[in-house]
């Protein structure tokens, strides 16, 4: 089972890389909350394409994205696909919720019929340039009209091309169970700490057969922590606390040493101005002034 921990910009995502995972999930939830909105659906499909592009081109694994419900209907769910395939993402999930969405571990959810929801995901498979940009097809229907619905939703959307079913929040260790024994494909599901699904550990998850899990809120939740405890201690006793790592040393987790390769191979800024040098003319070289 791949397992892929959350990202919201490009730091998070060198971390999550550099601790050797497999793979980077964008997460939408974070990704409002990096722009000052919840998770409401209140962000747009450009918003959403260009932060996945930033996490793609950040790392070296593969970035799996979300894209909310798509923009819209068909001929959005199009562009969409193609947005996010272009800035070099390898997978979105798709979802059945009524738009303005919400996290699916909320209340308040309403979702689409499952006909437009079926419609959209096969557009999203006809839309792709390359078979290797994978469409994760997820459901929200479980909150609304039951486990069974939600199933029958994730096989209609294997049948007309979904590469990963992506059943949201099941609510009790049986159903999280159920839904790769029912579902004719591939199986994701989202660990949410504090959400609607009680599964945490990722080995349980991989004995009940699912193939992927995203783990979307681990470091934004581990970076308010954080947060707030430094701040909180900057406010308390006004002393900068030491850092574990030099300056030099955390330019270096983000491709320092590339990029200083580069600046010798072109001697890149050989020809700026020295301040401490006399002001010379255009033509003080040749004689004269200028």
């Amino acid at each position: 089972m791949v397992v892929a921990p959350g990202a919201y910009d490009g730091i998070g995502a060198r971390l999550v890389a550099q601790a050797g995972f497999p793979a980077v999930y964008m997460t939408g939830a974070g990704t409002a909350m990096a722009r000052g909105f919840p998770d409401f659906g209140l962000l747009t499909q450009t918003e959403m394409a260009d932060n996945a592009g930033v996490i793609a081109r950040s790392v070296d694994v593969p970035v799996i994205a979300d894209a909310d419900t798509g923009y819209g209907n068909e001929l959005n769910i199009t562009r969409t696909v193609r947005e996010y395939e272009s800035r070099g993402v390898a997978a979105i999930h798709i979802e059945d919720q009524v738009s303005p969405k919400r996290c699916g571990h909320l209340e308040g959810k309403e979702v689409v019929t499952r006909d437009e929801f079926v419609s959209k995901i096969r557009a999203a498979v006809e839309a792709r340039r390359s078979n290797e940009f994978l469409i994760i097809a997820r459901t929200d229907a479980r909150a609304m009209l039951g486990l069974d619905e939600a199933i029958d939703r994730a096989n209609a959307a294997i049948d007309v091309g979904a590469d990963i079913a992506f059943v949201e929040a099941p609510q009790t260790n049986e159903e999280v169970e159920l839904v790769p024994r029912r579902v004719r494909g591939a199986c994701l599901l989202n660990i949410v700490g504090g959400g609607r699904t009680p599964v945490l550990d990722v080995s349980v998850a991989e004995a009940m057969g699912y193939k992927l899990a995203i783990v979307p809120g681990l470091l934004l939740s581990a970076a308010i922590e954080a947060g707030d405890a430094a701040l909180a201690a900057l406010k308390s006793t006004r002393v900068v606390p030491p850092v574990a790592a030099a300056v030099a040393e955390t330019f270096r987790r983000f491709g320092a040493d590339d990029w200083d390769a580069l600046r010798r191979r072109f001697n890149a800024g050989a020809g700026a101005i020295d301040p401490s040098a006399p002001a010379v003319g255009v033509l003080g070289r040749a004689g004269g002034t200028a």
